[in-house]
């Protein structure tokens, strides 16, 4: 059974005209009783023949330009102390602040944040923005929080946050 496709598909690619570029062809026009034009690859009286121009059909390379990919622009990340409140009262007598930051968007991994107390770094940056001073004198102060990039480098701050601690004393209560 395989043989005899096999030799059919021979047969068929053997009785396959050539291709038309081996030998040109010709066509011809001529009009019927009803004036209907009819084409034809034999001459018929009064055909006439039909002339192309063969132009090869090509066109002319052009230059690819691809879009620039810009880099994305940085992220404005936006930094804001939540707790305590700018200018609020801290009631604690062990001097305990605890400080809560907001960053927005959401920082990227790797990117650590710093506390500033009156202009002074407290610890390690880290990848968190809360942070428990302890022991901290009464009276005034002010906070900052600083975002760092993997580098080290400044990305974006918060405003200064002024506080008041309060702590009870025997010396002077109030």
């Amino acid at each position: 059974m395989r043989s005899f496709w096999l030799l059919l598909i021979l047969l068929v690619l053997f009785l396959m005209p050539a291709p038309a570029t081996a030998q040109e062809k010709k066509i011809y026009v001529s009009r019927d009783a009803n004036g209907v034009l009819i084409f034809s690859d034999t001459p018929a009286p009064g055909a006439e023949e039909v002339s192309f121009t063969v132009r090869p059909n090509l066109m002319e390379a052009t230059e690819v330009r691809f879009p620039e990919k810009k880099a994305a622009p940085p992220e404005a990340y936006q930094v804001e102390i939540m707790q305590p409140e700018n200018q609020g009262t801290v009631r604690d007598n062990t001097g305990s602040v605890y400080i809560s930051g907001r960053i927005t968007p959401r920082f990227q991994r790797g990117f650590r944040v710093r506390l500033l107390l009156n202009g002074l770094p407290q610890g390690e940056p880290q990848n968190s923005a809360t942070f428990v001073l302890r022991d901290i004198d009464r009276g005034e102060h002010n906070i900052q929080l600083e975002l760092l990039d993997q580098n080290g480098k400044l990305i974006a701050t918060s405003p200064i946050t002024t506080f008041y601690l309060h702590r009870a004393s025997l010396i002077r209560p109030n």
